[in-house]
C-alpha cells in the first residue's frame, strides 16, 4: 500500500468512526432531568426523602455496536495509526455496551472497565484511589480545624459569570467562536464542548469558580476538542473517546494546579466523590450518599447533584453505580507524572503534543510517527502554562526534589539546624 493509499484509507476509517461515535453520548444519555433532582429536594425538605425514579432506554445502540465491530475487523492493528483507530473504536463500543446495560447489574462492571474503581492502585504508587482520597480528606480536615476557610464566597450570578467568561475566551480562541451559554436544565455546574461552554442556570459562582471554569472547561476541554476537529486526517481526535477521559480530566485538573485556579474545596470534592462511589458500591443508597455529602459541608442542592453523579446509569438502591469520577484523581497523578517524566527524560516536546486533540497519554507515543510525518498536526491552542516550557520545567524539576522529602520525618521547628557561632 502506497503512502497516499494508506492516508486515504485512514481518512475513510476516521470519517466513518466519527459518524458512528457521535451517536454514543455517555453523559448525555445518563444525565437525569432537572425535574428528577427537584422532586427529590422537595421530598427531602418535607422530611420524607424518596428515592429518585429514573429509567433508561435500552436497545438504542445495536446498529452502532455492529458497525464498530465491522470497522475494527477491517483495521490493520500493526499500523500504529490504525491501531489508534482500533483502540478508539473499541472504547466507543465498550461505552455503547455500558449504555445498553444502564440500570442493570452489568452496568457497574462495564463502567469499571472504562473508568476504573476506587480500590484500583494509583499509577506508580502503592495506595489505591480510595486511600489517596481518604488521605486528602484527612489532611484538609486538619487545615479546616486550623481555621482555613474552604468557602470562596459564591456571589456571581450565572448570567454575569457567562459574560465575564466570554471576554476571556474571545482573546484566547482567536480563530473560533466559542459560546458561553446559561442552561437552566444542566445538572453539572458547567460542561464544555468544542464550540460551546454551558453554565448551570440559577447558580452563584465565585471568582475562583470562574478561573477554574476558564482553565479547566474552556482552555483544556474546548481547546483540545477544537484542536482535534482541525486535524487534517484524524478528526476523531475532536470527539473525546471514553478511553481519553482519564487523561483529559487529569490534564484539566493539572491546568487548575498550574494556574492556581484550584482550592481545597475543589480537592475535597474530588476526594469525596471517590469515597461516595465506594460507599454506593458497598450498598449505600441514594439518600445515604446524599446525606454523606451533606455531612461533609455541601448544601442540599450541591449534595443531590453530587449524589446524582454517582448513581446516574446505575441503581438508586446502591451496588450498581457510575464510576467515572474515579478518573479525576488518577488522571491528575498520571498527567502530572507524565509532565515530570517528559522533562526528566529531555522530551519536553511531548507536552505540547498532548494538546493536539482529545487523546490518552499512550496516544502521544502510539502516534509518534504520525506527528513526525504530518498525519497529526500541531495543536492550534495550547494554554500559556504549557507553552512556557522553561517555567514548567523549572516548577516540575523543583517539585520532583521537594516530593522526595518525608514531612513525617521532620518537625516544623527543625527544618533548618540552629547555628552555634563561637
Amino acid at each position: 500500500m502506497s503512502p497516499s493509499q494508506r492516508r486515504e484509507r485512514i481518512v475513510d476509517v476516521d470519517r466513518r468512526l466519527v459518524a458512528i461515535a457521535k451517536e454514543i453520548r455517555v453523559l448525555g444519555e445518563l444525565s437525569w432531568p432537572a425535574e428528577t433532582v427537584d422532586a427529590f429536594l422537595v421530598s427531602w425538605r418535607r422530611g420524607a426523602p424518596q428515592l429518585p425514579s429514573v429509567t433508561y432506554p435500552h436497545g438504542r445502540h445495536h446498529a452502532q455496536l455492529e458497525a464498530l465491530r465491522e470497522l475494527r475487523a477491517q483495521l490493520d492493528v500493526h499500523d500504529p495509526v490504525q491501531s489508534f483507530l482500533d483502540d478508539t473504536a473499541g472504547s466507543y463500543r465498550a461505552a455503547g455496551r455500558m449504555l445498553e446495560h444502564a440500570g442493570t447489574p452489568s452496568f457497574l462492571e462495564l463502567s469499571q472497565a472504562l473508568y476504573g474503581k476506587p480500590d484500583d492502585r494509583l499509577p506508580g504508587a502503592s495506595m489505591t484511589h480510595l486511600e489517596a482520597a481518604d488521605q486528602l480528606l484527612a489532611a484538609t480536615d486538619k487545615l479546616a480545624d486550623a481555621g482555613l476557610d474552604f468557602d470562596p464566597g459564591a456571589t456571581i450570578p450565572s448570567e454575569e459569570a457567562a459574560a465575564r467568561m466570554r471576554e476571556r475566551l474571545a482573546s484566547y480562541f482567536t480563530k473560533h467562536d466559542v459560546e458561553v451559554v446559561v442552561d437552566p436544565h444542566l445538572g453539572a455546574k458547567a460542561m464544555a464542548g468544542a464550540k460551546r461552554v454551558r453554565l448551570r442556570g440559577d447558580t452563584l459562582f465565585s471568582e475562583l469558580d470562574l478561573d477554574q471554569l476558564v482553565e479547566h472547561e474552556a482552555f483544556i476541554h474546548s481547546a483540545t476538542a477544537l484542536n482535534g476537529r482541525e486535524q487534517p486526517v484524524l478528526t476523531v481526535l475532536g470527539l473525546g473517546a471514553p478511553r481519553t477521559t482519564l487523561t483529559q480530566e487529569g490534564l484539566a485538573t493539572v491546568a487548575e494546579l498550574a494556574t492556581r485556579a484550584i482550592d481545597l474545596a475543589r480537592l475535597r470534592r474530588i476526594a469525596l466523590r471517590i469515597r461516595a462511589i465506594h460507599l454506593a458500591i458497598e450498598g449505600a443508597d441514594f439518600v445515604e450518599v446524599f446525606r454523606f455529602f451533606l455531612e461533609h459541608g455541601q448544601s442540599d442542592e450541591e449534595s443531590v447533584r453530587s449524589a446524582m453523579r454517582v448513581f446516574r446509569g446505575g441503581d438508586v438502591r446502591g451496588r450498581w453505580v457510575f464510576t467515572k469520577d474515579v478518573v479525576y484523581l488518577q488522571g491528575l497523578v498520571a498527567v502530572h507524572t507524565f509532565l515530570r517524566k517528559s522533562i526528566a527524560d529531555h522530551k519536553p516536546f511531548l507536552i505540547e503534543r498532548l494538546f493536539a486533540g482529545r487523546m490518552a497519554l499512550s496516544d502521544v507515543f502510539l502516534l509518534e510517527e504520525a506527528f513526525t510525518d504530518g498525519l497529526v498536526a500541531p495543536a492550534l491552542y495550547v494554554p500559556a502554562w504549557a507553552r512556557n516550557l522553561r517555567a514548567l520545567a523549572a516548577y516540575l524539576a523543583f517539585t520532583a526534589v521537594a516530593y522526595s522529602i518525608d514531612l513525617g520525618a521532620i518537625e516544623l521547628e527543625q527544618i533548618l539546624p540552629a547555628y552555634d557561632f563561637e
